[in-house]
């Protein structure tokens, strides 16, 4: 016996290296199974942010960056499915960007699309890719609110699911990241597993807060390329309709025997609200008409344009002005938006002698050159805006002014873009350096009327920016 315990010492000592050995391999094993996922998610995470950078270099849409996104980061951590969420123009509300198919429900699901969906699966399904959320309500919500990406354990769990009775689905957990960018909240990136997946571990925390970072960039990138792309094309489409308004407006100025007739028209902004005009009436008659439609843009364009195609097809029918404004304004009162109204000041030249009808429909004082006496005065027929009235008030008030002009007498109409351009002070240009500009260039004429305007408008300003449009229409007795 004494001589066998050697033997039998030596072969435990045999037998314990054997299992310290097979351990060592097996924690060896396992190491390099932990190094080869590890791998494998750097591989999938460097795939990842590859698609993602070619994705925004190509200029892909929304929809389809959305897709990129969520499916690439339900393959870095494995997950079961992902969900992406956008706030809306209000930025109240987010709306579902992509969902991927085997995404389960992060929002609470009402209890007739439960019902529905025991008996067509088709109907959560469709309720979770439409149903838009309050950005500040519910686990997405809540979670945008805190501004930190979080791991929620169970979703149906969460504190901020008031009625646990409205939920429907497995137990699932999320990685849960508000999106923002450039220190604006863009929305919400979630991956979901459920709980046979296994647990997210804090790598797949760690890694998922990466790529959410990125793919806010992305998103964030695409969305300012697409509101510079917007406003490109919208600001073609305005030079365009820009374009178009110009024709509208007189290529030159009107051959009127006994009279020299000049205007101009500079607007504020790319679609001009003034209009002026000058058309033949028959019989020696001619028509000139200023006017200006309250507001400014696309809207305040579009009626100008409906202003002047009415105004022309009804005037040369009706020999009274005033009658023809009457007209006018019924005709163009129900299409006129409660907030918006036509000012117009319309002259008819009752041939060459010097004779003239004028309306007003509450537009600026019209102002008048004597050549006689080099005297300015203000014409101000009494008149209502179009647009105000559906019609019988509007004709009862506005009433025919009649004038007759001597050689040499000017007559001058204006917008109130004039008279209220201001300078770098906020002072206003005002009726007074109006009238004593427009006595400068009277004498010389129609043309030099309106450029003493201008120099004097110019000088005034003095590099302080437009805020309305300016319009100016001048009639010389010759």
């Amino acid at each position: 016996m004494e001589h066998l315990l050697p033997y039998s010492l030596l072969a435990l000592m045999l037998i314990g290296l054997a299992i310290a050995l097979s351990r060592k391999k097996r924690e060896l094993s396992s190491k390099n199974a932990e190094l080869s996922a590890f791998e494998g998610e750097e591989h999938r995470m460097f795939a990842f942010l590859h698609d993602l950078g070619a994705a925004i270099d190509s200029n892909t849409t929304m929809s389809g960056l959305s897709r990129l996104i969520v499916d690439g980061v339900d393959r870095v951590v494995a997950a079961r499915g992902g969900a992406l969420y956008l706030l809306d123009d209000s930025r109240t509300r987010l709306q579902p960007k992509y969902l991927s198919a085997q995404c389960p429900p992060l929002i609470p699901v009402p209890e007739d699309v439960r019902q529905r969906t025991e008996k067509d699966p088709r109907a959560l399904e469709s309720h979770l890719r439409l149903a838009q959320v309050q950005a500040d309500e519910g686990m997405l919500g809540a979670i945008l609110s805190s501004g930190e990406a979080q791991f929620v354990p169970e979703v149906k769990a969460h504190p901020a699911f008031r009625d646990g009775a409205l939920h429907y689905g497995p137990d699932t957990m999320a990685l849960v990241a508000p999106l923002r960018h450039g220190g604006k909240d863009l929305g919400i990136l979630a991956v979901t597993r459920i709980r046979e997946d296994g647990a997210f571990t804090a790598n797949d925390f760690a890694v998922f807060r990466s790529v959410a970072e990125q793919s806010a960039f992305a998103i964030g990138s695409a969305l300012v390329h697409r509101e510079a792309s917007e406003k490109r094309q919208m600001e073609g489409e305005l030079r365009n309709a820009r374009e178009v308004q110009r024709v509208l407006l007189p290529q030159g100025d009107p051959v009127v025997p006994g009279y020299r007739i000049s205007g101009t028209n500079q607007p504020a902004r790319i679609i001009s609200g003034d209009y002026y005009d000058y058309f033949d009436l028959g019989d020696g008659r001619h028509g000139v008409v200023i006017a200006d439609v309250s507001g400014k843009g696309v809207a305040a364009g579009l009626l100008m344009a409906m202003c002047r195609s009415v105004l022309r097809s009804l005037a040369t029918a009706h020999g009274n002005p005033a009658d023809a404004l009457g007209l006018v304004n019924r005709q163009l009162f129900p299409d006129i938006r409660e907030d918006m109204f036509i000012s117009l000041f319309y002259a008819v030249i009752e041939g060459d002698g010097g004779a003239m009808k004028l309306v007003r429909a509450g537009h600026d004082p019209a102002l008048l050159y004597r050549a006689a006496e080099k005297s300015v005065t203000l014409l101000k027929p009494p008149g209502l805006a179009l647009g105000i009235d559906e019609g019988d008030v509007f004709e009862r008030v506005t009433k025919v002014h009649e004038i007759h002009l001597e050689p040499g007498d000017c007559l001058l109409f204006h917008t109130d873009g004039v008279k209220e351009a201001v300078d770098a002070a906020g002072e206003e240009f005002g009726m007074d350096r109006l009238r004593d500009a427009f006595r400068e260039g009277a004498g010389l004429g129609a043309e030099a009327s309106i450029r003493a305007v201008e120099r004097e408008l110019s000088r005034f300003a003095a590099g302080a920016p437009q805020m309305d449009d300016v319009t100016l229409v001048a009639i010389e007795k010759r």
